[in-house]
């Protein structure tokens, strides 16, 4: 974990000449599930352009050829990324080594995780593993709503596999929850959970393969305890955007690199660099 206050930056040309690869999240940094952020699509792009490998990494429970078409379609440019690594990818392993009968929370969208494993999507009574994708409608749906089939299923023993380890995500001003919102309530209940995403390993050992095992890297991304976290367990230098999910929860601190420092500082964590948004 990076010691001291933060260093505030403008521009991320000011400190990518010392690194060979960025691994940059997606989701409130690239774009915000309306649109992308042009300034962060041209500072990716500009990262290549000098030399610097771009893996775009992701807790989305997609695959990775899922999220370059969502991304496209929210104008995030081919020119901004080498690589995309998706916790749906890192994922799939943890899948693959359990059992054949699953149950599916979440929505159809995400049913491409399971392409080609040979498995058996079962009812909950019949099931012998679950796979968190998500909530069946994140728009309406809270994920308390989950905690009566929850129970039921702590009380069975199924172990729970979380395909995107986020609490919320922001779709423009409003914030979405996420698999790893209902998997902290099964959580809580007792039940077992394996995570593959940010900041667990799998999901940069993925990575590492397309930027080789010597290559340094600076981590970008906008959740403490995802992005964050996972850059300081991974051991490469973060740069923190300060204006992301956490723009509300540390209000009183954005602005003062001394003072965001604490605060990451009281949740265990620590970060290079700081900027309100990727430029």
């Amino acid at each position: 974990m990076t010691e001291g206050a933060m260093r505030a930056i403008e521009s991320l040309d000011e400190v990518f000449s010392g690194y060979d690869a960025l691994f940059c999240d997606v989701w409130g940094v690239v774009h915000d599930g309306v649109a992308s952020h042009p300034a962060a699509v041209s500072a990716l792009a500009a990262a290549r352009r000098a030399g610097k490998q771009v893996v775009l990494l992701t807790n989305s429970p997609r695959l990775s050829d899922g999220v370059e078409r969502q991304i496209a379609g929210l104008g995030v440019t081919r020119e901004a990324f080498d690589a995309i690594v998706t916790s749906g990818d890192a994922t799939r392993a943890l899948i693959e080594a359990g059992s054949r009968h699953v149950l599916h929370i979440g929505p159809e969208r995400d049913l491409d995780i399971f392409d080609g494993l040979g498995l058996v999507l079962e009812s909950e009574t019949s099931a012998q593993a679950i796979v968190c994708t998500g909530l069946a409608d994140d728009r309406t749906e809270d994920p308390e709503d989950y905690r009566p089939l929850l129970e039921r299923l702590v009380a069975r023993g199924l172990p729970m596999i979380c395909a995107n380890p986020d609490i919320v995500v922001h779709i423009g001003d409003r914030l979405i929850p996420c698999a790893g919102a209902v998997a902290a309530v099964y959580a809580s209940l007792g039940g077992t959970v394996h995570l593959a995403g940010k900041p667990h390993a799998p999901i940069y050992e993925v990575a590492r393969r397309h930027v080789g095992e010597g290559a340094r890297v600076l981590c970008v991304g906008d959740g403490m305890m995802t992005d964050v976290l996972g850059a300081n367990n991974h051991g490469a230098d973060c740069l923190f955007i300060s204006h992301g999910i956490h723009r509300d929860e540390l209000a009183e601190a954005i602005g003062d690199p001394v003072l965001l420092s604490a605060e990451l500082l009281k949740r265990g964590v620590g970060a290079r660099f700081v900027m309100p948004a990727l430029r």
